[in-house]
């Protein structure tokens, strides 16, 4: 199978979002290939459909979702395993894959973004003639 780049940037940090120094949690991503495009499933438990971001800049996607875990007023947790509130995660896409179209739905907790190849980079039949 012709595998199409989605890579991760070594430094996380590098995406600008006003608060893009603050420390986040680096969701794990799956990633699926097919021969139309790419799937790529993140876990963000605690992610509401508000308070994520999408965004594609030249050729990096970031995701970034604000966690909103509840706790009643006046009470505060006696252990907290999750220490940060934000998740952030940042992917160079290849130019065979078309950021026009990318589309993502956020369900139970996973992002499922789908993003599609290129017309170009897509496979075609090719009709052949007898001669």
């Amino acid at each position: 199978m012709n595998t199409t780049a989605v890579t991760t940037p070594k430094d996380e940090r590098s995406t600008r979002q006003g608060s893009a120094q603050d420390p986040a949690l680096l969701p794990p991503v799956d990633v699926v290939e097919d021969s139309t495009g790419i799937t790529l499933y993140a876990d963000m438990p605690g992610v509401p459909r508000d308070q994520l971001n999408l965004r594609v800049e030249r050729d990096t996607l970031t995701l970034e979702g604000e966690i909103a875990l509840p706790v009643p007023q006046g009470m505060q947790p006696g252990h907290a395993e999750v220490q940060l509130a934000r998740y952030r995660r940042t992917f160079t896409l290849s130019k065979e894959l078309d950021a026009e179209k990318i589309n993502a739905e956020l369900s139970q907790g996973v992002l499922r973004v789908r993003i599609p190849k290129a017309e170009h980079a897509q496979p075609r039949r090719i009709q052949v003639s007898v001669a």
